[in-house]
């Protein structure tokens, strides 16, 4: 079977705080930017690879999403996941810490392999959007 991720969705307070966020901190490319600011779609979003993004989803949605996942249980909407891992090459791990620490994110790590996708690594560490939301960030050797 070949999956990959599509695409997540992030509840946000401020879809254009956490879309600043994530392009100028993060690196990202924003998506439907325009046209969120032009009220033409209900959430922007950010590119990840050439086939995943995060959505970065309104919390005030959260009742008009339930109407598109058919969810009997609410979501938790408006608490942070627990959290989204990005492999990366060193040198994006690098250029990633570096804008995260000038625009005073805190960075935790503990000396602790830990495992992923493709094994171990001693390269990781985790930091948080303006939401919440705990993101890590590792390369493999």
């Amino acid at each position: 079977m070949a999956l990959h991720i599509d695409h997540v969705v992030l509840w946000v307070e401020d879809p254009l705080r956490a879309l600043d966020f994530y392009t100028q901190v993060v690196g990202l490319a924003g998506v439907r930017v325009e046209e969120f600011r032009a009220g033409k779609a209900p959430f922007p979003s950010v590119r990840l690879s050439e086939a995943s993004i995060f959505d970065l989803m309104p919390v005030s949605s959260a009742q008009f999403l339930r109407s598109y996942t058919g969810e009997e249980k609410p979501s938790a909407a408006g608490k942070p996941i627990n959290h989204v891992c990005f492999a990366m090459t060193r040198g994006e791990f690098d250029a990633l810490a570096a804008r995260l620490a000038a625009a005073n994110v805190a960075m935790h790590t503990v000396e602790n392999p830990s495992f992923g996708a493709r094994g171990f690594t001693d390269h990781w560490f985790y930091f948080q959007d303006p939401d919440g939301n705990t993101l890590e960030a590792r390369h493999y050797e």
